[in-house]
This record gives C-alpha cells, structure tokens and sequence, in this order.
C-alpha cells in the first residue's frame, strides 16, 4: 500500500504525531485493540474540575492510520468537555483528516473507542454519568474477533 493513498493530514500526523506518550496521573485510561489487524492503542485523559478534558495522551501499536487517527483524536478533545468529547466519532475524526483509504477506517474506529473506554475509567472512578455514555460497552475491548 503506497503512501500515495494518504492525503497531507494523514501523512502530517503520522510523521510527527501530537500527544504522544502518558499521563502519569491520568483521570482516565482507555485501551482498544483492533481484530482487523493486531493494533492496539491507549488514550489516557486529564480532566479538571470543571468536567474539560486538559489533557490528552495516546500510545499506538499500529499502521501509520492508526497512529494519525489517535493523533488527530486527542487534538479533537483536548479543551473539550466530557460530554462534547464523547459526541466525536470515526467519521468525525476521518472527516478532520480529510479521509481514509476505506481498509483503514478501523483505525478511526479505534481511536473513537479507545477514547470512550477512557471516558469510561474516568466516569467510573469519579461516579459520573454522561450521556453519550449510555450505549457504550465497555467489555468490548476489540481483542476479541468478531463472530
């Protein structure tokens, strides 16, 4: 697969990613592996007391769509409140990377449940409730391939 197949945003945020690394004292920590192809991500989030996402940071064992989508996923929610952050989807990160060859929109999908799952350990931990929290699973981890 030629690099030819990825547009300047994709190629910009796989090259030099933005938030990589850890949170040492996350609020929340989200992991997503995807069946397709073996990769795995974490999102770890920082959230302050007015319920705004401070912070974010991935780590990505993946394809170069992979790595951008979490890269372009934590821009997207950092300064952010919970709720507004829980209402991005992999569209909504493909569409701010100006599209993906259609055998990688699963990395879209990744970084948009990875990003839920940390949510996720973040309302658990501080008893919160949200919204866009209400049909999300949380025992799907992606690891799992799909019957």
């Amino acid at each position: 697969m030629g690099l030819g197949l990825y547009n300047e945003t994709v190629m910009d945020h796989f090259m030099n990613p933005r938030n990589v690394g850890e949170i040492p004292d996350a609020d929340g920590t989200g992991t997503y592996g995807s069946p397709v192809c073996g990769d795995m991500m974490q999102v770890q989030i920082k959230v302050d007391e007015n319920d705004i996402i401070t912070d974010c940071k991935f780590q990505t064992f993946g394809c170069g769509s992979a790595i951008a989508s979490s890269s372009m996923a934590t821009t997207m929610i950092i300064g952010k409140p919970v709720e507004e952050a829980l209402e991005i989807t992999n569209k909504s990160i493909v569409d701010e990377l100006g599209g993906l060859p259609a055998v990688k929109i699963h990395c879209s999908v990744m970084a948009d449940r990875a990003i839920k799952h940390a949510i996720y350990d973040y309302a658990q931990k501080h008893g919160k409730t949200y919204k866009g929290l209400k049909d999300f699973d949380p025992t799907d981890k992606g690891d799992e391939p799909e019957a």
